[in-house]
């Protein structure tokens, strides 16, 4: 009977010890943060400003555990296109009155804006003359091919003076709605890129900024006539329709910082002006 009670009064102690933390128990495992889990976005640009600037925010995004990864065009065609494609999650090079004008000319894309960035003021440029009051009767002018930039670009010829449009046309307007041309230019229409390769052959080219910085033309420095700050033309990052994940969220919101604010200030000194 003595064992019995000796060998009950063991078993119990030793339960008492497990349940306490004694004993040959599994280390308890102390409380983790959950693993955060890494995102890529794939990102459509021109070179200049628009990788520039996402190169800007790539460590911010890494640190909140999202991969930039930046995808260079030299057009206007191909971002949308590989955007609609499900190639790039996103794109970076437009402004909206361009990605409308395009997404009724594709029935088939459904892009929209997620955020404006920057504006990026059109010029007027030469390396015939230095001033407009310059310019000959019958000079050449080269501007942007496609309808948004192109009907832009008659209206900055318009505010030089240079041509008068119809009455109430936007930037939808073409060479049709001209109805006074005092100097009788001639109008080439070239695709956009191409158009500081056009500076040699013509006597002015209107040049959108991007193109121009990537010539090394300095829109402050070199243009004759620029547009002001009153611009419409804000540039954009467009998503697809469906689009709304956090992550691009966080891509606009690292775009709309203080930070790329002063980066633009400071590097493009007002050749381009944040719109934020």
């Amino acid at each position: 009977m003595r064992g019995k009670l000796l060998a009950t009064i063991t078993l119990a102690a030793t339960l008492l010890l497990t349940g306490c933390g004694g004993g040959e128990q599994p280390a308890k495992t102390e409380d983790k943060p959950a693993a955060t889990s890494e995102v890529t976005l794939k990102i459509g640009a021109t070179p200049v400003p628009h990788a520039e600037l996402l190169e800007e925010i790539k460590p911010d995004l890494k640190a909140q555990g999202i991969t930039l990864e930046i995808v260079e065009f030299n057009d206007y065609v191909q971002p949308n296109i590989a955007l609609n494609d499900k190639e790039l999650d996103a794109n970076f090079f437009q402004h909206e009155p361009y990605l409308n004008d395009f997404v009724k000319e594709h029935k088939d894309v459904k892009l929209k804006n997620a955020g404006g960035v920057h504006i990026e003021p059109m010029g007027i440029y030469s390396k015939k003359i230095k001033d407009l009051k310059e310019l000959a009767d019958g000079a050449t002018v080269s501007i942007p091919n496609d309808p948004t930039n192109g009907g832009r670009s008659l209206l900055l010829l318009q505010k030089a003076e240079l041509l008068k449009l119809k009455d109430g046309v936007n930037e939808t307007a073409t060479v049709q709605d001209i109805v006074d041309n005092p100097k009788n230019l001639v109008i080439q229409e070239v695709e956009a890129a191409q158009l500081p390769r056009t500076l040699e052959d013509v006597d002015i080219s209107i040049i959108n900024t991007n193109f121009a910085m990537n010539a090394d033309l300095n829109p402050m420095r070199d243009a004759l006539f620029i547009e002001d700050k009153t611009s419409p033309y804000v540039n954009i990052i467009a998503v697809r329709e469906d689009e709304n994940r956090d992550e691009i969220k966080t891509l606009v919101k690292s775009l709309q910082s203080d930070k790329i604010k002063k980066f633009i200030e400071d590097k493009y000194k007002g050749a381009i002006v944040p719109a934020f």
